[in-house]
């Protein structure tokens, strides 16, 4: 009688051991995949190019900037073209300081 309760038993522990195992493997696999990241539509700089409330460093992009959506932010800046076709960009008091 001893001997079919061990066997039975030794029998659930390869199971669940065999469970176990064959858990952590399926889990290592599914975390080891590489995720795919999906490329951006637009590429930055056609980015840049489409909204002008992006910071470049690009001089003709923000002339670009400037000409299609009369405002462009330059280093940091955000400048804006005038009725006049002046450039100018606001002080930190909200005076305009021509170009």
């Amino acid at each position: 009688m001893t001997n079919i309760l061990l066997i039975i038993f030794l029998l659930i522990v390869f199971f669940v051991l065999l469970f176990l195992l064959f858990f952590f493997l399926k889990r290592k696999n599914n975390l080891s995949k590489k995720t795919k990241i999906n490329e951006p539509r637009i590429s930055f700089l056609k980015e840049q190019e489409f909204n002008p409330d992006i910071s470049t460093d690009n001089w003709d992009l923000h002339k670009l900037r400037l000409n299609k959506f009369r405002r462009s932010q330059y280093k940091g800046l955000t400048f804006f073209l005038s009725s006049e076709n002046r450039i100018y960009y606001l002080s930190e008091e909200g005076d305009k300081v021509y170009c």
